[in-house]
């Protein structure tokens, strides 16, 4: 792990960064430069996976090739104490995005979405918010309040929707049929924004949250997203990945399999080229 003022220091730069990225509209990116990415599911502080996804991409040598990431914290990998220590998959982030401004993304997932406003998300009987934080607590000690408090700003920061250039749309999932008729894209859109969208109902809880993946309903929502395509994670997939329809594939990276897309942005794709695309996260060579 990082010296704890160095971390700080990470953290703080990752945030403006975030704020700074070329295509930013609000919570949207309209993804720019880039000849293809790396699209990873829910890793919930599995860091296997993610240095797999790492050595994958190789940013340093496809400088046009971005990397988006999703649900990166909340996972089942404990410190001897007890802590969740999934924070570690943040802090790599942040170094990662300092290095790479411009190609790294972090999707706002539902667990980041419940750390940041404090609506704990139990599993069984675990609280995964108090546990993220005893795990800050037990890696930062005495530096464990300032660096809780950088990571909540950096989620205040972080995209919910990435759009491509060949009409794909990314996000972690989409809003309930319930909530869909609410749903507009510009709300996501604009700054500052509204804090009834981070409540129960509001267009960025609905957009993390939701759990329909019907044909119909993912039509619907691209339509207002105007994109053809969805790739989205959330779900527990068995598999690694899912295939509900042909608008939608759905990824998982929390386990094994985990897989991943890499897909081109510079050219028109359909969704029978995302299925080619997609592959198993294979573990890092020691």
């Amino acid at each position: 792990m990082p010296a704890p003022e160095r971390l700080l220091v990470l953290l703080r730069q990752a945030r403006v960064l975030l704020r700074a990225m070329p295509g930013r509209q609000g919570r949207v990116i309209n993804l720019m430069d880039a000849d293809e990415a790396v699209i990873c599911g829910d890793l919930h502080g599995h860091l296997a996976n993610f240095q797999a996804l790492l050595q994958v991409a190789d940013l340093a040598r496809h400088p046009r090739r971005h990397l988006v990431l999703q649900e990166l914290i909340h996972g089942p990998f404990r410190y001897p104490q007890g802590g969740d220590k999934s924070h570690q998959l943040v802090d790599l982030f942040a170094a990662l995005l300092v290095q790479f401004p411009k190609q790294v993304h972090y999707l706002l997932g539902n667990h980041e979405l419940a750390q940041w406003t404090d609506r704990p998300i139990l599993k069984g009987d675990v609280n995964c918010n108090e546990l993220f934080e005893e795990g800050v607590r037990q890696a930062y000690g005495s530096w464990a309040s300032s660096i809780y408090q950088a990571y909540l700003d950096l989620f205040a920061e972080l995209p919910v929707l990435l759009r491509t250039p060949n009409r794909l749309v990314i996000s972690h999932s989409l809003p309930s049929i319930r909530h869909s008729v609410h749903f507009a894209l510009q709300r996501l859109q604009r700054e500052p924004l509204d804090p009834t969208d981070l409540a129960p109902g509001g267009a960025i809880h609905s957009l993390v949250w939701g759990r329909d993946t019907t044909l119909d309903h993912v039509t619907a929502f691209l339509h207002h997203c105007d994109g053809d395509l969805l790739i989205s994670g959330h779900l527990p997939c068995p598999d690694g990945f899912d295939i509900p329809h042909e608008r939608q594939i759905i990824l998982d990276c929390a386990a094994s399999p985990a897989s991943y897309l890499l897909i081109p942005l510079n050219r028109p794709v359909s969704h029978s080229d995302l299925v080619g695309c997609l592959r198993t996260v294979q573990p890092v060579s020691s």
